[in-house]
């Protein structure tokens, strides 16, 4: 599993993560992260950590063990110089465990996240200048991660809070203990020592989280919880097959107060029926080391966001192709429901008969904003639970659990051409932002490109020519891979084979246009690769994935 592999210069990843995406066979997503694990922090991550009040960062202390803190100041916390530059005006909690560190030239891995609006950003770099309280970190890699698993929560401010006495131990307390078992959020830091110049080099500060209980604790030192799928990026499980030290903090968001832990995880990649978590493809075990818990430490708190839970009915089902359900939904007690933009997703927290905890996902809404209701157009997968449920365990009538519509994906102010580009499911949100531009943006012009197997796998078809043919101004290109004998050319589908990004952007030649992708990762790598051969900015490229990998 460990032998060393070559890694290229220009590869995003070290060779640990190269190492578990070879084991796992996804090395492939190579391809879409070169895209957009950048050296440098776009305008739109720039501005979100400008507004949050706080991030999380994994440093290492003076003996070289890794922890994980909670940076916060006033005001203007952070400010951006440049894309490479954050700067942080702010200090850790008294008597943290990295108070003694030496941060000065030393590595170290931020993560912003607004646990209201479930985002997340990531920037690994290094602290380079420390002086009376301005620390200045210069960037060496920032993405973006995807809103699972964030249980969402309103902050406010607790000026007059008290830090109380820390306590040092070795061993987690009864009390910290019930603390780990209850949690539905902690933040882990690693790391490993490389290639000083690589970008992947130094430390990473990443989210967990689960319904409470996702974390099992088995003994005064021990505690264990579950790898779900995610990117594939494994930046963490990486970092850890290189070295197992790592940082656990645990926030109590009524109180301020702050567990942190570092030691030692052991991966186990082929946990038993027992210790298996639905969902989990593997599981993680943390020894603690040592623990330091800073009673009220933070002037923040959080509530959980109950009063955004909407109650919803299912009112209709529609198959859209063999595998692709819609679901139509209203609110159960007949009210308005929260308006959405379109390309936003829907979060759902599904009672899946046979699991004892909410299965959390999260679905492109695909229908008009401006109609009454919600829609979702799901693809059942082989065995995913949550869309097995979804095509099978649902009737009309039957409840379900979400949030309000959230998320970034959506058509920018800019006044050029709008390119939506998809892939088989992928279509749901660009339906919906066609829907948009059908109503409000019939002065821009508008391409609509899609790709799909054949007329048994094109959901939505009509539904997309009848929004085109309204937007008045917009053009339709659909191309199928394998037409079947009743597909009919110039009527179903447009031309045989799949999307080129070179050939969209020449044929545009429009260097105002705007491109929004959605569809699997291989399909996005594949466009966007042509779009830049073509000049397009990465700037005017936005991109919005499906599956395990989004």
């Amino acid at each position: 599993m460990l032998k060393r592999l070559k890694r290229l210069e220009d590869s995003p990843f070290h060779e640990g993560e190269i190492a578990v995406q070879e084991k796992l066979g996804v090395r492939r997503v190579e391809d879409m992260a070169r895209k957009f694990v950048r050296p440098f922090m776009p305008d739109q991550h720039r501005l979100f950590f400008e507004n949050q009040p706080f991030v999380v960062m994994a440093a290492r202390d003076e003996t070289g063990r890794p922890w994980v803190s909670l940076l916060s100041g006033n005001g203007r916390f952070a400010s951006s110089a440049s894309s490479t530059r954050l700067i942080l005006k702010g200090a850790l909690p008294r008597d943290d465990a990295l108070a003694k560190a030496a941060f000065e030239n030393t590595d170290v891995g931020l993560l912003g996240i607004e646990l209201a609006t479930r985002r997340r950003n990531r920037v690994n770099g290094k602290l380079t200048q420390t002086e009376n309280g301005t620390l200045q970190f210069d960037v060496r890699q920032s993405f973006g991660n995807c809103p699972q698993f964030i249980t969402e929560r309103t902050l406010f401010h607790a000026p007059e809070s008290r830090p109380g006495k820390v306590r040092r131990s070795r061993n987690l307390s009864e009390r910290q203990q019930a603390w780990i078992a209850g949690t539905d959020t902690f933040f882990i830091g690693s790391g490993h020592v490389g290639e000083e110049t690589h970008p992947s080099a130094g430390l990473d500060a990443s989210h967990r989280g689960g319904a409470p209980g996702f974390v099992e604790v088995l003994n005064h030192r021990q505690f264990r919880f579950p790898d779900y799928a995610g990117n594939n990026h494994f930046n963490t499980i990486g970092n850890l097959v290189l070295d197992p030290r790592a940082g656990v903090t645990l926030v109590d968001f009524a109180t301020g107060s702050l567990l942190q832990l570092t030691g030692t995880i052991e991966i186990d990649w082929t946990p038993n029926a027992k210790q298996q978590q639905a969902g989990a493809r593997r599981m993680l075990v943390f020894t603690v080391d040592e623990a330091v818990e800073l009673p009220q430490a933070l002037p923040l708190r959080w509530r959980v966001a109950q009063e955004n839970r909407l109650d919803l009915t299912v009112t209709k089902k529609e198959m859209e192709t063999a595998s692709i359900l819609s679901l139509y939904l209203k609110a159960a007690d007949g009210a308005a429901l929260p308006a959405f933009k379109a390309g936003q997703y829907l979060p759902l927290s599904l009672e899946v008969p046979g699991h004892t905890q909410l299965v959390t996902r999260t679905y492109s809404l695909s229908g008009d904003p401006w109609e009454e209701g919600y829609r979702i157009s799901v693809k059942r997968a082989p065995g995913g639970i949550a869309s097995t449920f979804l095509h099978e365990g649902l009737d009309v009538g039957s409840l379900v659990s979400a949030k309000a519509p959230m998320g970034d994906f959506v058509l920018e102010n800019a006044v050029g051409p709008i390119v939506l580009i998809s892939a088989g499911v992928g279509v749901t949100p660009q339906l919906s932002m066609l829907h948009e531009a059908a109503r409000d943006r019939k002065q821009q012009k508008l391409w609509f490109f899609h790709s799909t197997q054949n007329g048994s796998t094109h959901a939505l078809k009509q539904e997309a020519r009848s929004a085109a043919a309204r937007h008045g101004n917009a053009s339709v290109h659909v191309r199928y891979s394998q037409p079947l004998e009743r597909d009919r050319r110039g009527v179903d589908y447009d031309a045989v084979g799949r999307l080129d990004g070179t050939e969209i952007a020449t044929t545009l030649s429009d260097p105002e246009a705007h491109y929004y992708l959605c569809g699997p990762a291989g399909f996005m790598s594949s466009v966007i690769d042509g779009l830049v051969a073509a000049g397009v900015p990465s700037a005017h490229i936005h991109k919005e994935s499906f599956g395990p990998s989004s």
